[in-house]
């Protein structure tokens, strides 16, 4: 299996796990993060490579580079910009229902009282 294979089977998958999440955040956010975060890794993708850091098998990927970066590369960075995002606000949902009394530690604590 290639990376461009394996990276797709990953975005469409957390993708699918998080669209309830996805579908009420904003996207303008998600798209500048992705963005962003695209360039960060063209440039230091670019120089890690340039300094021999690390070397890509040739039959792993598909052979196409944005400014001397694999094109499989980019995938880490949407995966991030997707996930994070979509953890943050569901970590986030569950310290709101905690602290407004509907978590499961809430009701054990005053069951033990």
């Amino acid at each position: 299996m290639t990376n461009i294979v394996l990276n797709a089977v990953v975005l469409a998958l957390l993708v699918v796990v998080s669209w309830r999440v996805l579908r009420r955040l904003r996207p303008g956010p998600l798209v500048w993060t992705a963005v962003v975060l695209c360039v960060l890794t063209l440039v230091f993708d670019t120089l890690m490579i340039a300094a021999d850091l690390y070397v890509f098998d040739p039959g792993k990927i598909l052979g196409v580079y944005l400014w001397g970066a694999p094109l499989e590369d980019f995938a880490y960075a949407l995966a991030a910009a997707l996930g994070m995002p979509v953890l943050w606000t569901v970590l986030g949902d569950r310290g709101r229902a905690r602290a407004a009394g509907g978590g499961p530690r809430d009701r054990a604590d005053e069951d033990a009282r």
